[in-house]
């Protein structure tokens, strides 16, 4: 299951279940989501959510990295955590809790979606 992960960056659980499916191919699609919950669970993998989007999953995991999603296409990078120590932001009130980590997810338009909307506004006129 961590080949399949690792063979798509930022991996929904489908295109989880297509990789293991090229191995093994009755492998039914609630196993898939069991393994990734467990997965998840004992921190082999990471999952995040990104807004209006499926789950994703990767291997990377415990270095407190976020992300940044386009708002169009859906493609997700990877952004380095800007402190470099968990966790990333300083909370302005930590109620008494001890803060681990913190989770980002940066909302944008990534370069490709920024020259096609370029193009077609050059199309427009």
């Amino acid at each position: 299951m961590l080949d399949a992960v690792s063979a798509v960056p930022h991996a929904t659980a489908e295109d989880t279940v297509q990789q293991v499916r090229s191995v093994l191919p009755n492998m039914s699609v609630q196993s898939v989501y069991v393994v990734l919950a467990d997965l998840a669970a004992i921190g082999m993998v990471s999952k995040f959510e990104p807004p209006g989007s499926p789950a994703r999953y990767e291997i990377r995991t415990g270095d407190n990295h976020h992300h940044a999603y386009c708002v169009r296409c859906g493609v997700v990078q990877d952004v380095p955590c800007a402190v470099g120590h968990a966790p990333c932001l300083t909370s302005s009130q930590d109620h008494g809790f001890e803060l681990l980590a913190a989770e980002v997810v940066y909302r944008g338009v990534c370069p490709r979606c920024q020259e096609e909307l370029a193009a077609s506004a050059t199309e427009a006129r």
